[in-house]
């Protein structure tokens, strides 16, 4: 496993949508194991795989706090959501700054797992708001274009 160089905003590759995922190869899941522990390292709670310079529609997840359960989520797309909830929202590929946005509360998101099955996570809250995050990555969007009024910029001291 390595730790994979992140992308930041204003590269590209940010703004484009990815492929899908057909089938699961050893570079592949390499990808995947690569992903998860870029993401623990850099303390996020999400990771697409674009933010590592990968147009692939794959991204990882954990929003527990003792980042016990790591989702894997091959070609994710959401299939409902319900209610609303407006936070904070911040992005590893966009270091040291938060806005406020909007998202739903309830989010339910068919995907396929490293098996290449098919499988249904349900997510409310954080976990509903970090699905909602990590899929606009694949489809080329930043929370940056969802922000209600201005961005906030923080330091590592803060």
């Amino acid at each position: 496993m390595a730790i994979r160089k992140l992308r930041y905003e204003g590269d590209p590759i940010l703004n484009k949508v990815c492929k899908p995922v057909y089938d699961m190869t050893d570079r592949t899941l390499e990808l995947i194991e690569d992903m998860a522990e870029t993401m623990y390292e850099t303390g996020g709670v999400g990771l697409a795989a674009p933010q590592v310079g990968i147009l692939k529609r794959i991204c990882v997840i954990d929003v527990t706090p003792d980042c016990s359960e790591l989702l894997i989520l091959i070609n994710p797309e959401i299939i409902e959501t319900s209610g609303s909830q407006t936070g904070s929202e911040g992005c590893l590929s966009v270091p040291n700054k938060s806005g406020t946005v909007t998202r739903p509360n309830v989010v339910k998101v068919k995907a396929l797992n490293t098996n290449m099955e098919e499988v249904i996570i349900e997510g409310t809250e954080l976990l509903a708001r970090a699905l909602c995050h990590e899929i606009d990555h694949l489809d080329g969007k930043l929370y940056i274009d969802l922000v209600e009024g201005d961005l906030e910029t923080y330091t590592d001291e803060d």
